[in-house]
């Protein structure tokens, strides 16, 4: 087994100097605090009290750390449905659990990041919606500090999982379904973020379902938001005959703004949130499990920690057609279940 002396003779340093950067104190030079981290990531080091309450089964900790979604305060579903399930499987694991949001880390370093982290006693980590330019969030991962998992992101390698589903497939399967409903061969794609590891797969998704069908597509950049959504539809939507959109909210918004427009044409969106039930319009979307992700990706981060090798877990999702029903049979199980 791996000690904190065998860290610093591979770093050259004292013991008490890698106890420093382990418990992020501050007056480390950065050429130290590189030295021991490096020995730590070759090493594959495991601190003695994260070792110790995994062989005991007393109780350890992990960070949660979400990507809220500011353009619309409806998204709050997805956030809440990842806490709640991995919230609920770190009980299960006996886990402390240290949430937090990324705007919360949005003025500190990566050195302040890992130091905060590892002042709690932090043994690993988990990001929802971890993007291709959060450079600083970036540098903590793959400094490996801590055993990470990232949920929708592709990043797999020692001491790194990641969790998703196929969005190519995905985004291709929920266009295939729509397809029946639509009279021409123009398609509107409203894609979600640039920066977004998810929209590079929905994109490959959208573009092999036109290929196939030698449809005309047309993409346009909405954030995941339903005002841009709204907009875009609003000036393209006269000129093509279905529109798939990247999220659930976009479509809603590409849904209402042609209903303005008193122009009909078969949508479909992604992800499978509550406020779909309650659309004008029936559209088919897919549905993802996002508290059993967020679940997985917690037993991932104990599967990381036991010193396991990391992986990409590609989990499985379905189609949907949500309607109004939905909701009244949802209501009434919940009452059921709280009789």
């Amino acid at each position: 087994m791996v000690t904190i002396k065998d860290v610093a003779d591979r770093s050259g340093v004292a013991i008490s100097t890698v106890s420093k950067v382990l418990n992020g104190y501050p007056n480390v030079s950065e050429k130290t605090r590189q030295a021991v981290n490096d020995a730590i990531q070759e090493l594959h080091y495991v601190p003695n009290a994260i070792a110790a309450a995994l062989s005991s089964k007393t109780r350890i900790r992990i960070a949660l750390v979400i990507n809220s979604v500011e353009q619309s305060q409806s998204i709050d579903e997805l956030d809440m449905r990842y806490l709640s399930g991995a919230l609920e499987e770190a009980k299960k694991q006996g886990l402390t659990v240290r949430t937090y949001f990324y705007s919360m880390l949005d003025d500190l370093t990566a050195d302040e990041i890992i130091g905060e982290f590892q002042s709690l006693g932090i043994g690993a980590v988990v990001f929802f919606g971890f993007n291709k330019d959060d450079n600083v969030l970036k540098e903590v991962v793959y400094r490996k500090c801590f055993k990470t998992v990232v949920v929708d992101s592709p990043i797999a390698e020692d001491g790194i999982s990641s969790v998703w589903i196929d969005q190519k497939q995905a985004q291709f399967e929920v266009a295939e379904a729509t397809l029946p409903q639509v009279s021409g061969d123009r398609v509107l794609y409203i894609a979600g973020k640039k920066n977004a590891y998810v929209t590079e797969g929905r994109i490959q998704g959208i573009k092999e379902f036109a290929t196939k069908h030698k449809l005309n597509l047309k993409v346009e950049y909405a954030d995941f938001s339903e005002r841009k959504a709204r907009e875009i539809t609003f000036r393209e939507g006269n000129d093509t005959d279905m529109i798939a959109c990247a999220s659930d909210l976009m479509a809603i918004g590409a849904m209402f703004a042609l209903k303005e427009m008193d122009v009909y044409h078969p949508i479909c969106g992604f992800d499978g949130i509550g406020l779909m039930s309650y659309a004008a319009q029936k559209m088919h979307t897919v549905k993802q499990d996002f508290s059993g992700i967020a679940a997985e990706a917690v037993r991932e981060a104990v599967r990381l920690l036991q010193g396991e090798e990391g992986r990409n877990i590609i989990l499985p999702h379905e189609l949907a057609t949500p309607v109004y029903e939905d909701v009244l049979r949802r209501e009434e199980e919940w009452g059921k279940n709280t009789l």
